[in-house]
């Protein structure tokens, strides 16, 4: 996992996503667990910026967020 931004930064994207693209953060995660089995963070930043047409920063919090949750996932 990569250490995108700070914390507050990042949850200050987050808070915008949904009314910068029109989809919420949970349709994204979704759309992110739909996609391809990439496993690189970069690769999965690339692959959301092309497939959905995302801004360089909006598609790195996303998938900062989906590894966060991931890894919580695991601690369970």
């Amino acid at each position: 996992m990569s250490q995108v931004f700070s914390e507050e930064t990042h949850r200050n994207l987050l808070a915008r996503i949904p009314h910068c693209t029109g989809r919420e953060i949970s349709d994204w995660l979704r759309a992110v667990d739909d996609g391809p089995a990439l496993f690189n963070f970069e690769e999965k930043v690339s692959w959301l910026r092309h497939e959905h047409n995302l801004a360089y920063g909006h598609a790195k919090a996303i998938i900062h967020e989906y590894d966060l949750r991931r890894a919580a996932r695991k601690l369970l």
